[in-house]
This record gives C-alpha cells, structure tokens and sequence, in this order.
C-alpha cells in the first residue's frame, strides 16, 4: 500500500482506548496483546511502541505478520494487517520518544506497514 485513506487516518485519530496488537509464532500459534502507545508514520505505516513485549517480540523478530485491531469513540472497528519492522534504533525509533510515555520503557518500535485495511468482515484497502 502507498498511502492510508484519509479516513482511516482520521478513524485512527478518533480511536478509543487501546488497540489490540497479534502475531504468530513459527508454529503457527497466535498472539495477541494490548497496546496503546502508537502514532502514524508517514503515509503507509503505524508505529507502535515496545513496551512490554515479550512473545510479540519474538514473534516480530521471527519475521510474523501483524494485525492492528482499534475502535474509534463511535465504536467503529478497523483492523490494520502487514508486515512488521522491528527498530531498536534510527529516526522512527528515536521519533517514538516523544510520544511513548517517559513511564514506559521504550526499548523499540513496531513499525506495521499497512497492506490491507477492514472494517468488520468488509475489506477497505
């Protein structure tokens, strides 16, 4: 995907609570996990911050896909899929700083690049 539709950008401004965050491990077992410290990176991506990862991370640095689950305030759902790069430094590592809470650690950045985009069961992107 090049660019994420405008109003999936404002959907995802308007979201509510935390999102949920799963991968896969190399068997095939599915995880999922709460997040909520992300912020959208340039115009196909999500950055989301590494906070408390443990079998995400593994699963991320396994190479697995992801998906990002979030509700918007009027209780929309959206569902962001794609591949994943796991960053434990440069600019969109260090860009994550400014919008993780300086309570959390930090310690990388989940960047999802964005290739398929749905609401409920109908496919968007």
């Amino acid at each position: 995907m090049s660019i994420l539709p405008e109003h999936i950008r404002l959907a995802f401004a308007d979201r509510e609570g935390p999102a949920i965050f799963a991968t896969v491990d190399p068997a095939g077992a599915p995880n999922a996990a709460y997040v909520g410290a992300m912020s959208l990176c340039g115009e196909d991506a999500v950055a989301i911050a590494d906070n408390y990862f443990h079998k995400t991370r593994a699963n991320l640095i396994a190479g697995s896909r992801a998906s990002l689950l979030f509700l918007t305030k009027e209780r929309k759902s959206y569902q962001l899929k794609g591949r994943v790069e796991y960053l434990t430094s440069g600019p969109i590592f260090e860009g994550m700083k400014s919008w993780n809470p300086p309570r959390h650690p930090g310690v990388a950045t989940a960047l999802l690049r964005v290739e398929e985009i749905y609401s409920g069961a109908q496919r968007l992107v």
